[in-house]
């Protein structure tokens, strides 16, 4: 599935991607490819969910934002109405599925935690279910980069 070309871009997306206007570019010339190449490349592997996400990873609280993981109760039958009521604020970062009784779990940041609580006000208020928030105690933080050469 993936060639040796296709294991270096990914071990340079990684470990060392450009912060420059034109960091394609500059992939591509320490691959020996052309920008073009290098970007379908990157296409074909987000398609193909080899990639999920390509883009910066910030300290939000650094920045002076709020955050907190998220629990709530939702029936089998509501879960893409939820799901979508939830998706639809620019703040929630992930959401998933658990088997447990509190079955959907999300992490939703904001710019202050006023904003965070009036986030959270307004999924109660749009869904009709409780949110348990867990903010976290500790942050744990683990970079981790494949070698796939």
């Amino acid at each position: 599935m993936l060639d040796n070309t296709d294991r270096r871009l990914l071990n340079l997306i990684q470990a060392d991607f450009p912060l420059t206007p034109e960091p394609y570019r500059l992939l591509a010339e320490s691959l020996g490819l052309s920008e073009e190449e290098v970007l379908d490349r990157i296409g074909r592997m987000c398609e193909e969910g080899v990639i999920r996400r390509l883009g910066g990873i910030f300290d939000s609280r650094q920045m002076g934002y709020s955050g907190t993981l998220c629990a709530m109760r939702v029936e089998p039958e509501r879960i893409g109405e939820v799901a979508g009521v939830v998706n639809a604020f620019p703040g929630v970062t992930h959401n998933y599925l658990r088997e447990h009784d509190y079955n959907m779990w999300f992490t939703v940041i904001a710019e202050s935690r006023a904003r965070l609580d009036e986030i959270l006000n307004a999924v109660r208020a749009r869904t009709g279910l409780e949110v348990i928030t867990l903010p976290a105690e500790n942050v744990f933080k683990i970079r981790v980069n494949f070698d796939l050469e």
